[in-house]
């Protein structure tokens, strides 16, 4: 849930980077904070495990300037995809404003990306939100491993198997070269904002 302080007139919310093991969620906050430089506010924390590039969350604070008046700072975690870390992920959902979900398009990633996409939606339910009011994101990241050779899922086929009930916005994307992840970020964030000023109506 946002913090936010009419009276000295800030606003800190909450976007959590969510799917499978391996699917590029760290490599997405890396990437934004090699780009994104001058808007970082803090450095990313990321704790590295066997089998799992994030144990924990990766953290990063990004000022926005103004909105309405309002000084906004966001904070972007990951979750740790690998199936031990359940109890993690509810963790670091707590709180939550906005998700991007980050599926991987290599065809044998199919079922662990819709698995973790209905573990989201349980986990949600457990803390009261609905898996359609939040702001949400899809990003089918690894596009580019198509050209490499290596089997990749069509976007049809991925919007069919995520967002055929969701029907959110969502972005083919390449973590690596950055194709696709400045465009996620720019919509969760604006959904976010205008989420919260429906929620809570700051003037």
């Amino acid at each position: 849930m946002a913090v936010i302080n009419l009276k000295n007139r800030q606003i800190e919310c909450k976007i959590v980077y969510y799917g499978p093991g391996r699917s590029g969620k760290t490599t997405n906050l890396e990437y934004v904070h090699r780009a994104f430089k001058k808007q970082v506010a803090g450095r990313m924390i990321s704790i590295n495990t066997d089998g799992d590039r994030t144990l924990f969350f990766d953290f990063l604070p990004l000022g926005l300037g103004r909105i309405k008046g309002c000084d906004v700072k966001v904070q972007l975690y990951t979750v740790p995809g690998q199936v031990k870390y359940a109890s993690t992920r509810q963790l670091v959902l707590k709180g939550v404003d906005g998700i991007v979900f980050v599926a991987d398009s290599l065809t044998v990633r199919r079922e662990k990306n819709m698995r973790s996409l209905k573990e989201m939606h349980e986990n949600l339910k457990r803390m009261g939100l609905d898996i359609r009011k939040i702001p949400l994101v899809l990003q089918f990241n690894k596009r580019d491993l198509g050209k490499k050779g290596l089997p990749v899922m069509s976007v049809e086929k991925m919007t069919y198997d995520l967002n055929r009930q969701l029907k959110v916005p969502f972005f083919p994307a390449s973590a690596i070269s950055g194709q696709g992840v400045g465009g996620t970020l720019t919509q969760v964030l604006k959904m976010t904002l205008q989420y919260l000023q429906q929620e809570f109506k700051w003037a």
